[in-house]
């Protein structure tokens, strides 16, 4: 049985730490079952950026995260960029959100089958998911599906 290829956007790197959060423990469960095998974990060079500019001592544990859980790094791409830029111009993303559309861009051009993400406004949402799919099927490309990590993972006792 193949794994089930997955992209780990920026958010979860936060959840990841922030104990307070609703989604905390979903997440942490997330990457466990990465480190199991589970999944085939992703990550891309923008994810990177991103928690590059976050406070110390955060960013470097999140930025540890990668090697630690074994996530390949997806490096950009002009056909990914391209992809971004039409979910802009469609409106499906807002301009100054350019890196929202290139996390949902990268996965899908590089196949992968899903991403998680906690960004509610603009990644995990109906009108994305349903949106960027209709872009993908009518370039060839598969639909990513957009989920978060909350109530995902499989645990044996509940």
């Amino acid at each position: 049985m193949r794994k089930q290829k997955i992209y780990l956007e920026t958010t979860l790197f936060n959840y990841y730490f922030d104990k307070d959060r609703d989604a905390h423990a979903d997440t942490v469960r997330l990457f466990g079952e990465v480190a199991a095998g589970k999944y085939e974990a992703y990550t891309s060079r923008h994810v990177i950026d991103e928690l590059e500019i976050a406070q110390e001592p955060k960013r470097t544990q999140m930025l540890a995260l990668i090697p630690e859980y074994g996530i390949t790094v997806l490096e950009p791409s002009d056909v990914a960029e391209r992809l971004a830029d039409i979910y802009i111009a469609e409106r499906i993303i807002p301009p100054q959100k350019r890196e929202d559309a290139l996390h949902i861009a990268i996965a899908s051009v590089n196949k992968l089958d899903t991403i998680f993400s906690l960004n509610f406004k603009h990644i995990v949402r109906s009108r994305t998911i349903i949106e960027t799919a209709k872009i993908n099927l009518f370039h060839g490309l598969r639909a990513v599906e957009l989920t978060h990590p909350i109530g995902v993972s499989e645990n044996e006792n509940t």
